[in-house]
């Protein structure tokens, strides 16, 4: 019994080993608002989803931390843009601009979706021949039979 609370108060108290200290306040506030600003603007590339001013991923803080020094150094944001895209390339930006090499990125979901629609239409369509068979005479004249025999036995 003893075992198992110990091992429970363990279990309760190892999260906060785990627990980081707090970010420390920002010397400049105007500073990091721009670099909030900026960094909503950067894809974080290993969460691929989030901007780099949501991610807690260690790459993120870096290139936030590359963005405040950026800043600190004099560099407009169109600078810093240029500077992050050179060195990673379009999909670090969290909206690409439209250009040849990215006309996927910004058509490829509609195609898709197209796509998707003919390769539907198409089965249905193809379903509906093959359940819409022609009778021939002798086929008809069989129903016309069985049906007529249908109504007798009605009455």
């Amino acid at each position: 019994m003893l075992r198992s609370l110990a091992f429970l108060l363990l279990a309760a108290t190892f999260s906060w080993a785990l627990a980081k200290d707090a970010a420390p306040a920002a010397v400049d506030p105007a500073l990091e608002q721009r670099v909030m600003t900026l960094a909503s603007e950067l894809r974080c590339l290993v969460c691929q989803n989030q901007t780099i001013a949501d991610s807690n991923a260690p790459l993120a803080e870096d290139l936030r931390n590359q963005v405040r020094e950026k800043m600190r150094q004099g560099s407009s944001d169109s600078e810093i843009l240029a500077y992050m895209v050179a060195r990673y390339g379009d999909f670090v930006l969290y909206r690409p601009p439209f250009k040849l090499t990215t006309v996927l990125l910004w058509f490829g979901p509609l195609l898709l979706l197209a796509g998707g629609f003919l390769v539907l239409v198409r089965r249905v369509l193809r379903r509906r021949l093959e359940q819409d068979p022609e009778m021939n005479a002798s086929e008809r004249k069989r129903a016309a039979e069985l049906l007529a025999g249908n109504e007798a036995e009605r009455r």
